[in-house]
Protein backbone atom coordinates (compact mmCIF):
# COMPACT_ATOMS: atom_id res chain seq x y z
CA UNK A 1 0.00 0.00 0.00
CA UNK A 2 0.71 3.29 -0.31
CA UNK A 3 3.74 4.41 2.13
CA UNK A 4 1.86 5.13 5.68
CA UNK A 5 -0.92 5.23 4.80
CA UNK A 6 -3.85 2.72 5.78
CA UNK A 7 -6.99 2.00 3.78
CA UNK A 8 -10.87 3.20 4.94
CA UNK A 9 -14.14 3.05 3.98
CA UNK A 10 -14.45 6.97 3.51
CA UNK A 11 -11.80 6.84 0.23
CA UNK A 12 -14.44 7.70 -2.11
CA UNK A 13 -17.17 8.39 -0.35
CA UNK A 14 -19.59 10.82 -2.00
CA UNK A 15 -17.77 10.72 -5.19
CA UNK A 16 -19.82 7.54 -7.30
CA UNK A 17 -22.39 9.96 -8.47
CA UNK A 18 -20.26 12.22 -9.73
CA UNK A 19 -17.77 9.28 -11.40
CA UNK A 20 -18.77 8.29 -14.76
CA UNK A 21 -19.34 11.84 -15.61
CA UNK A 22 -16.59 13.87 -14.16
CA UNK A 23 -13.89 11.29 -15.80
CA UNK A 24 -12.69 10.62 -19.74
CA UNK A 25 -13.30 7.69 -20.72
CA UNK A 26 -10.96 4.75 -21.91
CA UNK A 27 -9.60 4.70 -25.44
CA UNK A 28 -11.97 3.81 -28.10
CA UNK A 29 -11.64 0.20 -28.79
CA UNK A 30 -9.91 -0.91 -25.64
CA UNK A 31 -12.66 -3.65 -24.92
CA UNK A 32 -11.90 -5.17 -28.38
CA UNK A 33 -8.39 -4.63 -28.14
CA UNK A 34 -7.67 -6.99 -24.86
CA UNK A 35 -10.31 -9.11 -26.36
CA UNK A 36 -7.95 -9.65 -29.21
CA UNK A 37 -4.41 -9.60 -26.93
CA UNK A 38 -6.11 -12.22 -24.96
CA UNK A 39 -7.70 -14.49 -27.28
CA UNK A 40 -11.34 -13.72 -25.41
CA UNK A 41 -13.75 -16.32 -27.29
CA UNK A 42 -17.16 -15.56 -24.83
CA UNK A 43 -16.17 -18.68 -22.18
CA UNK A 44 -14.71 -17.93 -19.05
CA UNK A 45 -14.82 -15.68 -16.38
CA UNK A 46 -13.75 -12.12 -15.87
CA UNK A 47 -13.14 -10.49 -12.43
CA UNK A 48 -12.49 -6.93 -11.88
CA UNK A 49 -11.19 -5.44 -8.93
CA UNK A 50 -11.79 -2.23 -7.83
CA UNK A 51 -14.37 -1.74 -10.47
CA UNK A 52 -15.94 1.41 -9.48
CA UNK A 53 -19.65 2.06 -10.96
CA UNK A 54 -18.42 -0.70 -13.90
CA UNK A 55 -17.01 0.99 -16.56
CA UNK A 56 -14.46 -1.53 -17.41
CA UNK A 57 -16.44 -4.60 -16.44
CA UNK A 58 -19.46 -3.36 -18.00
CA UNK A 59 -17.36 -2.67 -21.55
CA UNK A 60 -15.56 -5.96 -21.02
CA UNK A 61 -18.56 -8.72 -20.19
CA UNK A 62 -19.87 -9.59 -23.57
CA UNK A 63 -16.80 -11.43 -24.09
CA UNK A 64 -17.11 -13.60 -21.00
CA UNK A 65 -19.63 -16.46 -19.60
CA UNK A 66 -19.90 -14.67 -16.72
CA UNK A 67 -18.39 -10.92 -15.04
CA UNK A 68 -17.79 -10.01 -11.59
CA UNK A 69 -16.84 -6.51 -10.70
CA UNK A 70 -15.74 -6.24 -6.83
CA UNK A 71 -15.57 -2.65 -4.97
CA UNK A 72 -15.92 -2.22 -1.27
CA UNK A 73 -17.72 1.26 -2.57
CA UNK A 74 -21.47 0.17 -1.90
CA UNK A 75 -22.66 3.77 -4.07
CA UNK A 76 -20.23 2.85 -6.86
CA UNK A 77 -21.73 -0.94 -6.82
CA UNK A 78 -25.53 0.57 -7.22
CA UNK A 79 -24.19 3.05 -10.02
CA UNK A 80 -23.05 -0.21 -11.41
CA UNK A 81 -25.79 -2.04 -11.32
CA UNK A 82 -27.92 0.81 -12.84
CA UNK A 83 -25.96 1.12 -15.65
CA UNK A 84 -26.13 -2.53 -16.86
CA UNK A 85 -29.48 -2.67 -17.56
CA UNK A 86 -29.26 -0.09 -20.02
CA UNK A 87 -26.25 -1.29 -21.38
CA UNK A 88 -28.10 -4.96 -22.32
CA UNK A 89 -25.40 -6.42 -19.42
CA UNK A 90 -27.12 -9.26 -18.25
CA UNK A 91 -24.08 -11.76 -17.12
CA UNK A 92 -22.50 -9.61 -14.39
CA UNK A 93 -22.60 -9.30 -11.07
CA UNK A 94 -21.30 -7.12 -8.18
CA UNK A 95 -19.68 -8.10 -4.44
CA UNK A 96 -18.80 -5.52 -2.05
CA UNK A 97 -15.37 -6.77 -1.09
CA UNK A 98 -11.74 -5.36 -1.22
CA UNK A 99 -9.13 -6.77 -2.96
CA UNK A 100 -7.54 -7.75 0.03
CA UNK A 101 -10.58 -9.98 0.80
CA UNK A 102 -10.01 -12.42 -2.37
CA UNK A 103 -10.45 -14.98 -3.15
CA UNK A 104 -13.46 -14.37 -1.46
CA UNK A 105 -15.14 -17.77 -2.56
CA UNK A 106 -15.33 -16.46 -5.94
CA UNK A 107 -14.01 -19.33 -7.76
CA UNK A 108 -11.27 -19.10 -10.80
CA UNK A 109 -11.34 -16.66 -13.53
CA UNK A 110 -9.74 -16.32 -16.69
CA UNK A 111 -8.54 -12.70 -16.45
CA UNK A 112 -8.09 -10.51 -13.75
CA UNK A 113 -8.49 -7.10 -14.78
CA UNK A 114 -7.34 -3.78 -12.40
CA UNK A 115 -8.17 -0.46 -13.53
CA UNK A 116 -6.30 2.69 -11.92
CA UNK A 117 -6.85 0.54 -8.65
CA UNK A 118 -3.94 -2.10 -8.15
CA UNK A 119 -2.09 1.02 -6.20
CA UNK A 120 -4.90 1.42 -3.76
CA UNK A 121 -4.25 -2.31 -2.41
CA UNK A 122 -1.49 -4.60 -0.97
CA UNK A 123 0.06 -5.34 -3.90
CA UNK A 124 2.42 -7.94 -3.30
CA UNK A 125 -0.27 -9.93 -1.03
CA UNK A 126 -3.36 -9.55 -3.73
CA UNK A 127 -1.02 -10.34 -6.94
CA UNK A 128 -0.39 -13.65 -4.84
CA UNK A 129 -4.14 -14.07 -4.13
CA UNK A 130 -5.35 -13.38 -7.80
CA UNK A 131 -2.13 -15.77 -9.15
CA UNK A 132 -4.13 -18.50 -6.99
CA UNK A 133 -7.50 -17.85 -8.11
CA UNK A 134 -6.58 -17.39 -12.92
CA UNK A 135 -6.60 -20.79 -14.45
CA UNK A 136 -3.33 -21.93 -16.14
CA UNK A 137 -2.60 -19.52 -18.53
CA UNK A 138 -5.11 -16.99 -17.30
CA UNK A 139 -4.38 -13.51 -17.56
CA UNK A 140 -3.21 -10.61 -14.64
CA UNK A 141 -4.15 -7.08 -16.40
CA UNK A 142 -3.31 -3.18 -15.10
CA UNK A 143 -5.49 -0.33 -17.31
CA UNK A 144 -4.46 2.71 -16.62
CA UNK A 145 -4.27 6.44 -18.76
CA UNK A 146 -0.81 6.59 -20.61
CA UNK A 147 1.13 8.40 -18.79
CA UNK A 148 3.26 9.99 -20.86
CA UNK A 149 1.02 11.27 -23.81
CA UNK A 150 2.49 11.69 -27.38
CA UNK A 151 2.75 16.13 -27.87
CA UNK A 152 -0.64 17.17 -28.82
CA UNK A 153 -0.55 17.67 -32.88
CA UNK A 154 -2.43 21.19 -32.60
CA UNK A 155 -4.10 23.22 -29.39
CA UNK A 156 -7.73 22.32 -28.89
CA UNK A 157 -10.08 24.73 -29.91
CA UNK A 158 -10.92 25.53 -26.46
CA UNK A 159 -9.35 26.71 -23.07
CA UNK A 160 -8.21 23.23 -21.38
CA UNK A 161 -9.52 22.51 -17.43
CA UNK A 162 -7.26 24.76 -15.23
CA UNK A 163 -6.17 21.94 -13.79
CA UNK A 164 -3.32 23.79 -12.02
CA UNK A 165 -5.70 26.37 -10.42
CA UNK A 166 -7.95 23.21 -9.33
CA UNK A 167 -4.96 21.54 -7.59
CA UNK A 168 -3.87 25.07 -5.97
CA UNK A 169 -7.75 25.50 -4.65
CA UNK A 170 -7.95 21.80 -3.17
CA UNK A 171 -4.86 22.20 -1.56
CA UNK A 172 -6.02 25.78 -0.08
CA UNK A 173 -8.79 23.86 1.32
CA UNK A 174 -7.91 20.52 2.43
CA UNK A 175 -3.79 21.16 3.18
CA UNK A 176 -0.86 21.01 1.48
CA UNK A 177 -0.68 16.78 1.47
CA UNK A 178 -2.81 14.82 -0.98
CA UNK A 179 -5.85 13.65 0.91
CA UNK A 180 -6.71 9.86 1.36
CA UNK A 181 -10.05 8.91 2.96
CA UNK A 182 -8.66 9.65 6.58
CA UNK A 183 -6.01 9.58 5.77
CA UNK A 184 -3.06 11.49 3.70
CA UNK A 185 -0.47 10.69 0.56
CA UNK A 186 2.93 11.88 1.55
CA UNK A 187 4.82 9.39 -1.18
CA UNK A 188 1.31 9.40 -3.44
CA UNK A 189 0.68 5.94 -4.42
CA UNK A 190 3.49 3.46 -5.75
CA UNK A 191 4.44 2.03 -9.31
CA UNK A 192 6.80 -0.72 -10.85
CA UNK A 193 3.86 -3.01 -11.14
CA UNK A 194 5.97 -5.52 -13.30
CA UNK A 195 8.57 -6.20 -10.28
CA UNK A 196 5.13 -6.88 -8.29
CA UNK A 197 3.72 -9.18 -10.60
CA UNK A 198 7.27 -11.14 -11.43
CA UNK A 199 7.62 -11.71 -7.33
CA UNK A 200 4.34 -13.10 -7.20
CA UNK A 201 5.15 -15.90 -10.35
CA UNK A 202 3.64 -13.86 -12.86
CA UNK A 203 5.34 -14.04 -16.70
CA UNK A 204 4.95 -13.43 -20.51
CA UNK A 205 4.57 -9.88 -19.65
CA UNK A 206 3.08 -7.90 -22.75
CA UNK A 207 2.06 -3.75 -22.92
CA UNK A 208 -0.20 -2.45 -25.34
CA UNK A 209 -0.93 1.26 -26.16
CA UNK A 210 -4.45 1.88 -27.30
CA UNK A 211 -4.61 5.57 -29.08
CA UNK A 212 -7.10 8.05 -29.12
CA UNK A 213 -6.76 11.50 -29.31
CA UNK A 214 -10.07 12.96 -29.80
CA UNK A 215 -10.84 15.91 -28.75
CA UNK A 216 -13.88 16.21 -26.59
CA UNK A 217 -15.89 19.26 -25.44
CA UNK A 218 -16.58 19.52 -21.67
CA UNK A 219 -18.22 22.12 -19.73
CA UNK A 220 -17.86 23.25 -16.14
CA UNK A 221 -20.33 20.87 -14.81
CA UNK A 222 -18.34 17.79 -16.17
CA UNK A 223 -14.94 19.42 -14.46
CA UNK A 224 -16.56 19.55 -11.37
CA UNK A 225 -17.60 16.19 -11.51
CA UNK A 226 -14.35 15.08 -12.33
CA UNK A 227 -12.99 17.20 -9.35
CA UNK A 228 -15.33 15.51 -6.88
CA UNK A 229 -14.67 11.72 -8.49
CA UNK A 230 -11.49 12.08 -7.24
CA UNK A 231 -9.99 10.36 -3.50
CA UNK A 232 -8.43 13.38 -2.96
CA UNK A 233 -10.75 15.96 -3.34
CA UNK A 234 -14.20 13.76 -2.77
CA UNK A 235 -16.90 15.62 -1.38
CA UNK A 236 -16.47 14.05 2.68
CA UNK A 237 -13.42 16.24 2.52
CA UNK A 238 -14.19 19.55 2.45
CA UNK A 239 -17.11 19.05 5.34
CA UNK A 240 -18.83 21.88 6.13
CA UNK A 241 -17.10 24.06 3.97
CA UNK A 242 -18.29 22.02 0.50
CA UNK A 243 -20.46 24.80 -1.06
CA UNK A 244 -17.68 27.22 -0.18
CA UNK A 245 -15.40 24.87 -2.08
CA UNK A 246 -17.72 24.59 -5.18
CA UNK A 247 -18.33 28.07 -5.34
CA UNK A 248 -14.81 28.94 -5.86
CA UNK A 249 -14.18 26.55 -7.97
CA UNK A 250 -16.85 27.80 -10.59
CA UNK A 251 -15.64 31.06 -10.00
CA UNK A 252 -12.26 29.61 -11.20
CA UNK A 253 -13.86 27.84 -13.95
CA UNK A 254 -15.44 30.95 -15.66
CA UNK A 255 -12.47 33.08 -14.81
CA UNK A 256 -10.47 30.39 -17.48
CA UNK A 257 -12.95 30.55 -19.50
CA UNK A 258 -15.86 33.00 -19.50
CA UNK A 259 -18.62 30.50 -21.72
CA UNK A 260 -17.48 27.48 -19.05
CA UNK A 261 -16.70 25.16 -22.28
CA UNK A 262 -13.55 23.45 -21.94
CA UNK A 263 -11.65 21.02 -24.42
CA UNK A 264 -9.47 18.01 -23.54
CA UNK A 265 -8.10 15.40 -25.58
CA UNK A 266 -8.60 12.00 -24.75
CA UNK A 267 -5.68 9.80 -23.26
CA UNK A 268 -4.32 7.03 -25.19
CA UNK A 269 -4.86 3.51 -22.30
CA UNK A 270 -1.91 1.54 -21.27
CA UNK A 271 -2.95 -1.93 -21.19
CA UNK A 272 -0.24 -4.19 -19.83
CA UNK A 273 -0.73 -8.22 -19.26
CA UNK A 274 0.90 -10.85 -17.21
CA UNK A 275 0.13 -14.63 -17.29
CA UNK A 276 -0.40 -17.14 -14.97
CA UNK A 277 1.97 -20.55 -16.13
CA UNK A 278 0.05 -23.04 -17.75
CA UNK A 279 1.68 -25.89 -15.97
CA UNK A 280 0.72 -24.15 -12.40
CA UNK A 281 -2.79 -25.22 -10.99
Amino acid sequence: MPDGWQWDSTLFQGSAAYYERGRLPYAPGFAETLATVLGLDGRGRLLDVGCGPGIVTLALARFFTEAVGIDPDEDMLAEAERQAEPRGVTNARWVAARAEDLPAGLGEFRVVVFAQSFHWTDRDRVAATVLKMLEPGGAFVHMSDLKEPPAEPAPPPLPAPPYAQISDLVRRYLGPVRRAGQGTLVNGTPNREDLVLARAGFENFERHVVPAGEVVNRTADDIVAWVFSRSDSAPHLFGDRLEDFERDLRAALRQASPGNRFAERLPATEIMTWRKPRGER
